[in-house]
């Protein structure tokens, strides 16, 4: 089975936030960087910075950890991406260096 991630991607202000799941991280952000659909929800807000993300051996488990967070009430989420990156830094270039596309 293939392996998979969720993500969280936010605008410049953090105060809008997308929970993704993939099997290609490095991918899938660069098609929220480039706005490859425009007319989806992180196009319209500006949503391409990516401040979180979880790797799972199998897409199943990401899938799971997906349904979990959004579930899951804003503070959470906040404390989520606080506990790994409190600067709120854009892990793009941190997922390249470790990923190729």
């Amino acid at each position: 089975m293939k392996p998979g991630f969720i993500y969280i991607v936010t605008n410049k202000y953090n105060n809008t936030y997308y929970i993704g799941v993939t099997s290609n991280l490095p991918n899938r952000i660069l098609q929220h960087k480039e706005k490859r659909f425009e007319y989806s929800f992180s196009a319209k807000y500006n949503l391409n910075k990516l401040v979180y993300f979880e790797q799972f051996q199998m897409i199943s488990d990401a899938i799971a950890r997906e349904k979990q967070l959004k579930g899951g009430s804003r503070a959470q989420k906040i404390n989520l991406i606080q506990g790994l990156n409190p600067k709120w830094n854009d892990l793009f270039e941190e997922i390249i260096d470790i990923m190729s596309i």
